[in-house]
């Protein structure tokens, strides 16, 4: 790579502390970020950006924090002039990421974990964060913004919605279109490269893995609210790398799955390759930790074949258990869901894998669900226990059990 030119790498979603169906993912973040460093140096990386959500929670353990500190500092060690910008997620404790800011200036690492504010107006320089090529000179600047809270946008508080082009959508792009104008005369003609965490509309979301984070009751906001000015926009939320916009709005992806509905993501981080005000960018798969396998790959498996389909795998009885591969079964409901479920967890015990989820569905679930989807009916015509069984069914993908309806009348009865 030419020593004038500026290599940027972006990730986001690493969710530290993250569990799996009670599983812990810790050593499977600490085999990432040692891959990650690899990449670093190998890509000749002089930029990293972290778009929100590096940790899973408000609480992260002090491994985790350790885990992350001690990873900033060996990519910094593989690439001396290496800087960093994190920004805050909806998952992270923004100020107790920020708390260790005069540390991390030592390794030129900046983080925003909030919107700073100087008296009663954004202090918009204090996000703006010079980007150096390997060669010392700044060749883009970033625009570090954080997850957003409904405090931040201007007039959000007294806006109502309104449908398409609401008040609140209008404060969002009058926030972004004020920090552009202040990093376009901060920055003259260098490219800016904004950063944020956010859903934006058109994008795919992952179900069960990715909290919805309504900004004053929008859920998604369009990538309109980003000035053209903007030469890329780094974004972070959604865990399946995506393009918007003709690729200048992406979502870089989370660092592996997080879910069941992630196994088909090509999980890794994309490279800003910046040549004057030329950006481009490709994305880096980063092999997974651990292996991810759901069985059936489509439908659901008869129960009786369930072995035969795990021993199909070619499982590694060497590997340690927090590394062994996640496993994510489908079966069919061919007896009482309740024993169907008891035998799969029987036939995985033991095995080197770990259960990151069992189903148990009737064969006939398909057509019910289209029964469901008939004419509606005024509540006036439903009782509460039909609506519980049809709840019931819709979220465990099987019917309720004479425990489950027992335990609903006595709340029921309760409530009266």
């Amino acid at each position: 790579m030419s020593y004038f030119r500026m290599r940027i790498l972006h990730t986001a979603d690493i969710h530290l502390g993250h569990s799996l169906n009670g599983w812990s993912r810790d050593a499977e973040h600490q085999v990432w970020f040692a891959r990650l460093a690899d990449v670093i140096e190998a890509e000749e990386v002089d930029v990293l950006l972290i778009a929100g959500d590096i940790f899973d929670n408000l609480n992260p353990s002090g491994e985790c924090q350790k885990l992350l500190y001690d990873s900033l500092v060996e990519f910094r060690r593989r690439r001396p002039h290496l800087t960093t910008v994190m920004t805050a997620g909806n998952h992270d404790p923004a100020h107790r990421l920020e708390a260790p800011g005069a540390l991390m200036n030592g390794i030129d690492a900046h983080v925003l974990g909030t919107i700073r504010r100087k008296a009663d107006t954004v202090d918009m320089r204090r996000h703006m964060i010079p980007l150096r090529a390997r060669c010392g000179t700044v060749k883009a600047w970033a625009v570090a913004i954080p997850f957003l809270r409904p405090a931040d946008l201007p007039g959000l508080a007294i806006a109502d919605k309104d449908g398409e082009g609401s008040p609140i959508i209008r404060a969002a792009a009058e926030f972004h279109n004020r920090f552009a104008e202040a990093a376009r005369a901060e920055a003259g003609d260098l490219p800016l490269i904004a950063m944020g965490h956010l859903h934006c509309a058109g994008a795919h979301e992952s179900e069960g893995a990715e909290r919805r984070i309504p900004i004053g009751g929008e859920h998604a906001v369009p990538v309109s609210v980003f000035p053209q000015c903007f030469s890329y926009v780094a974004l972070g939320h959604l865990h399946g790398p995506q393009n918007l916009d003709s690729g200048r709005v992406r979502y870089s992806g989370s660092c592996f799955p997080l879910s069941a509905s992630e196994i088909s993501h090509r999980h890794g981080v994309t490279i800003l390759e910046v040549d004057g005000g030329t950006i481009q960018h490709r994305h880096v798969e980063i092999e997974r930790p651990a292996a991810f396998h759901r069985i059936p790959q489509r439908g659901a498996l008869d129960p009786s074949l369930l072995a035969d389909a795990v021993g199909g795998l070619d499982l590694d009885p060497d590997l340690p258990r927090d590394l062994q591969p996640f496993i994510h079964v489908t079966l069919e409901a061919t007896g009482p869901a309740g024993v169907v479920l008891s035998e799969a967890e029987a036939c995985l015990a033991g095995l080197p894998v770990r259960v990151g989820g069992i189903r148990v569905i009737r064969a006939d679930m398909a057509a019910q669900a289209q029964e469901d989807a008939g004419m509606p009916r005024t509540l006036a015509e439903i009782n509460p226990e039909e609506l519980f069984l049809a709840a019931f069914r819709k979220t465990n993908m099987t019917d309720a059990e004479d425990r489950h309806v027992l335990a609903f009348r006595e709340a029921m009865n309760g409530s009266d």
